[in-house]
């Protein structure tokens, strides 16, 4: 009788690996086209997909886009709560998203803020929908899962500064300045110092990721890029200890994410507890990738710091780590290209006092709802 059972478990067992989707989370081939850049004129919806944003960086977003000659529209929801911190329930977020997407004479989607949300539109808005209608779609942080769907849709995107910080420094801060180039297709190419976490060595692949504990949950779904063969990995991190992102570290490694990578790039990791005795999170991280042999550029200004320059994910992106520095170059044509060096850049961002900062953005709300209440803009 106990052979019986015996049997009978192994038959199950065996039923159950062959009935098991084995393709479900084999490596796919990324290959992404670039949007059409943009051009005087051109229309750009702002939307807030995450955490609610308040309207006077949105109205400040409006007032800088339209000193770069582009059209701003805001999103019908904008301006929404729901439950607290999100910019109005999924279905209105999504239903925002949808309008930009499908809406013909919007040419790029430029996000309000990040914070948390996302998640909740990866199993509402197919990537049917991303593939059909591709434009540049612009954020950070919570945005990252947003860049996955569309880089696992065929759609290169732009990780990069928002509305909120825009409104911060008025549009006039070198991240904002050169996401303006790039969405008018001046590719920039980055010359960046040496950094005593970075491991030399030459890669090329498809950038993917972007904050980890936005796009290491996502694992395996449509917005997981780190399923791509042959991928160089961006990561960067805000206000996470040092445990946590070991966590999710070994989480990647997991899931096998460490064993297509072609190079990895360390963003910045803002404000982040050293609850472990590393002497930084780069050097916790690099640990766990010096097995793997793949070159690393640490210390890239991208994420939740001051500055945050502008990334292609979904593009072709080559890396020269050296002694005495590296490179980070987009295999994308454009209208133009820039060689930045980043060391010239400064650390902080020089910015008008808070109290002009503040007026402005109370005069221009102050305006722009007198147009709405009648002229019915919203």
């Amino acid at each position: 009788m106990n052979r019986h059972l015996l049997l009978l478990s192994a038959l199950a067992l065996v039923f159950l690996a062959c009935s098991r989707d084995e393709n479900a989370l084999e490596p796919v081939v990324l290959s992404c086209m670039a949007p059409a850049f943009l051009k005087p004129g051109d229309k750009v919806a702002l939307l807030s997909p995450s955490s609610f944003t308040p309207m006077e960086n949105v109205v400040s977003g409006v007032s800088i886009l339209q000193e770069w000659g582009l059209q701003p529209v805001i999103g019908p929801n904008v301006g929404k709560t729901y439950k607290g911190s999100y910019a109005g329930t999924p279905e209105e977020r999504l239903a925002d998203l949808r309008w930009a997407l499908e809406d013909p004479s919007i040419k790029a989607i430029l996000c309000n803020r990040g914070g948390y949300g996302t998640i909740g539109l990866v199993d509402k808005l197919p990537l049917e929908v991303l593939s059909a209608h591709p434009k540049w779609l612009v954020g950070f942080s919570d945005i990252a899962t947003l860049h996955g769907m569309e880089t696992r849709a065929g759609v290169m995107s732009i990780h990069g500064t928002m509305c909120s910080l825009m409104a911060k420094y008025e549009g006039k801060d070198i991240s904002s300045l050169l996401l303006r180039d790039l969405l008018m297709g001046d590719i920039p190419a980055y010359e960046l110092p040496a950094h005593p976490q970075s491991i030399p060595g030459k890669a090329s692949g498809i950038l993917v990721g972007g904050n980890l504990c936005t796009f290491s949950p996502v694992l395996g779904t449509p917005a997981d890029a780190t399923l791509g063969r042959d991928i160089v990995l961006f990561i960067e991190e805000v206000e996470e200890n040092m445990s946590h992102i070991d966590r999710l570290i070994n989480l990647l490694i997991f899931n096998g994410v460490m064993d297509r990578c072609k190079g990895v790039v360390l963003g910045q990791f803002t404000d982040c507890e050293a609850n472990l005795d590393f002497g930084s999170v780069e050097e916790m991280i690099v640990s766990y990738l010096k097995p793997y042999g793949v070159p690393v550029l640490a210390g890239f200004p991208g994420g939740h710091g001051e500055v945050n320059l502008p990334l292609v994910m979904g593009a072709p992106v080559t890396l020269d780590v050296r002694s005495d520095g590296a490179t980070l170059c987009f295999g994308l044509e454009g209208t133009a290209q820039s060689t930045i060096v980043t060391a010239e850049i400064p650390e902080t961002v020089t910015a008008n006092a808070d109290e002009e900062r503040e007026a402005k953005a109370s005069r221009l709300l102050r305006l722009y709802n007198f147009v709405k209440h009648y002229s019915g803009a919203r």
